[in-house]
C-alpha cells in the first residue's frame, strides 16, 4: 500500500514540475479566459442584463469562465499520457514493478491539481475584474471547482488512454471543448432552451459545475425567485451528479489505461 501511495505521489509530482516548467502554458491557459470574461462579459452586458432577468452579465458568466479554464488545463494536461507514450517514457515505467492502476491515479490527480490551481487563480483575481464573492461562500466554491477539476481529468485520462498520437488526442479535444463549454449554460440560461438541448446539456458535467458555482455566488445577491429560473438543478443535485460522474470517469480511466497500455 505504501509502494502503491509513493507510486502515485512520484506521478503527481512529474506532472507538476512539468506543468510549472512550462511558463507559456500557465499565461495562456489563464489569458484564455480572462478574454473570454472581458470580450463577452463587457460586449454583451447590456444586451444581456434583460434576458439574464437583470442579473448582471459578467456575474452571471463567472462561473462558466472558471469552468471553461478546469476543462482546457484538465484536458490539455492529460495529454501527457499520450506524449509519454509516443516517445517511449511510458514504456520505461511500465516495465518497472509498480502499479499501472496508481499511475493512471496519479496522472489524474496531477491534470485535477493543475486545474484547480488556475481556477484559483482566477478566484483571487475576481475583485479586480468587478467580480463579488461573499467570503463566507468561498470554501464552497472550492470544494466545486475542485470536485469539477477531477471530473474534467478523469474523463481527459480516459480519452487520452485510448488515443494513440497527440494529433488525435488534440483533434477530440477540439471537437469536445466547445460543445461542452456552450451547452454548459455559462452563457445563457438553460431553463428555457429547447428539450433537445437540455437533455444534451444535462449529460455535460460542465453544466453541473456551472450551475452549482452560478447558484453559490448569486444566491447572497438576487432573490431567490430569480435564481430559481436562471439555474437548472438543486445544488445536491449539482454535487451528486459531479461526484459519480468523477468515481465512474476516473475507475474507466483506470480500466483503459491498464488494457491500452
Amino acid at each position: 500500500m505504501i509502494h502503491f501511495i509513493q507510486t502515485v505521489i512520484t506521478i503527481w509530482q512529474r506532472e507538476i514540475i512539468r506543468y510549472i516548467r512550462e511558463k507559456t502554458r500557465i499565461v495562456s491557459t489563464l489569458v484564455q479566459p480572462l478574454m473570454f470574461l472581458v470580450i463577452f462579459g463587457v460586449g454583451l452586458r447590456q444586451t444581456m442584463a434583460m434576458g439574464n432577468f437583470g442579473v448582471d452579465f459578467i456575474q452571471f458568466m463567472y462561473p462558466g469562465i472558471i469552468a471553461i479554464a478546469v476543462m482546457g488545463v484538465a484536458f490539455f494536461s492529460t495529454i501527457s499520457t499520450v506524449w509519454d507514450r509516443e516517445f517511449g517514457f511510458l514504456k520505461e515505467i511500465l516495465v518497472a514493478p509498480i502499479s499501472r492502476t496508481a499511475i493512471a491515479i496519479g496522472k489524474s490527480l496531477g491534470a485535477a491539481t493543475i486545474a484547480s490551481s488556475q481556477a484559483l487563480i482566477l478566484l483571487i483575481l475576481a475583485p479586480f475584474i468587478g467580480i463579488t464573492i461573499h467570503l463566507s461562500f468561498v470554501p464552497e466554491l472550492v470544494f466545486f471547482m475542485v470536485l469539477l477539476s477531477f471530473a474534467i481529468a478523469g474523463m481527459g485520462l480516459l480519452i487520452a488512454s485510448l488515443m494513440k498520437t497527440m494529433e488525435s488526442f488534440g483533434l477530440l479535444m477540439q471537437i469536445l471543448i466547445f460543445p461542452l463549454f456552450f451547452l454548459s449554460g455559462a452563457f445563457f440560461p438553460l431553463t428555457a432552451v429547447p428539450s433537445w438541448m437540455l437533455w444534451i446539456a444535462k449529460i455535460n458535467p460542465l453544466t453541473y459545475g456551472v450551475d452549482a458555482m452560478r447558484q453559490i455566488i448569486l444566491s447572497p445577491q438576487i432573490p431567490s425567485q430569480v435564481l430559481n429560473k436562471i439555474v437548472l438543478f438543486p445544488i445536491h443535485i449539482d454535487l451528486l451528479f459531479l461526484l459519480i460522474f468523477s468515481i465512474v470517469m476516473l475507475f474507466a480511466a483506470v480500466l483503459a489505461f491498464n488494457k491500452k497500455t
